[in-house]
């Protein structure tokens, strides 16, 4: 039989294209979730909302805008690289999704970027979304923006980590309730609408080598203080980076 008679060529797409294919049916999935939707983009717009207009916690001088919008855009990385995309996977890796996808010729770590890639669209979204609120309740942001897209990335990376440790090592149940439980904690606790010099100098140490504390006080630097590359955020989002992920590499379990 000649060469050429069964067309289409049957076998494997090329890497690249599984890629975007599987980073595009991530994101639908995300959009199309209510409780994703929910955490990722009505809570914190709610917040920036409720918070820039009702007098509820000091901000300090200036106008309360200006201070809580760099922690929500924050508060948005966080919700979607860290908590919907480990609860997301902890689910998919409980009913066996991981599972067969890993068998299939889509190869894990190729799985692993189409991930990363709906988690970036995704804050691409919200980031937008966020910054028109913003700006139409008056903030005036400053600095540069190759500083801020650096926080983002690295942020992203931080929490990306950190999500896929504890969907890969925890059942999804415990994923759940840890994901949230943490999201909640941070928001109180990560300077992003209450300020850190509110709470106890002693506490102020601890929380500011939080990565979503180091996120939100870097771009709060450049945004609201119009500050060059925070090196010190920088740093402390680039040492929780590379914990988290090393983690998550070496203790994932595909099952």
């Amino acid at each position: 039989m000649s060469a050429g008679t069964y067309i289409p060529k049957p076998g494997a797409a090329p890497v690249g294209r599984m890629i975007a294919a599987q980073a595009a049916l991530e994101t639908k999935m995300l959009l199309r979730n209510g409780e994703q939707l929910l955490l990722t983009v009505v809570i914190p717009s709610l917040l920036l909302v409720l918070f820039s207009t009702v007098d509820i916690v000091d901000t300090g001088d200036g106008r309360a805008v200006d201070f809580l919008a760099p922690g929500v855009l924050a508060l948005a990385v966080m919700s979607t690289a860290f908590t919907g995309q480990a609860i997301a996977t902890g689910f998919e890796r409980r009913y066996g999704v991981l599972k067969r996808l890993g068998a299939s010729p889509l190869p894990r770590w190729a799985l692993m970027t189409a991930k990363t890639l709906s988690v970036l669209v995704t804050e691409v979204l919200q980031i937008a979304l966020l910054t028109a609120i913003a700006l139409a309740l008056g903030w005036s942001p400053h600095g540069d923006p190759l500083s801020v897209v650096l926080l983002l990335v690295l942020g992203t990376a931080a929490f990306s980590g950190l999500g896929l440790l504890m969907a890969g090592t925890l059942k999804a149940e415990a994923t759940l309730a840890a994901a949230n439980l943490v999201f909640l904690l941070l928001l109180v606790g990560g300077g992003v609408v209450v300020p850190l010099d509110k709470f106890p100098e002693a506490a102020q140490s601890v929380l500011g080598l939080l990565p979503i504390s180091a996120l939100s006080d870097g771009l709060r630097d450049v945004l609201q203080n119009g500050a060059a590359l925070p090196w010190g955020a920088l740093g402390i989002l680039a040492v929780w980076a590379v914990l988290g992920l090393g983690a998550a590499a070496r203790f994932f379990r595909w099952e």
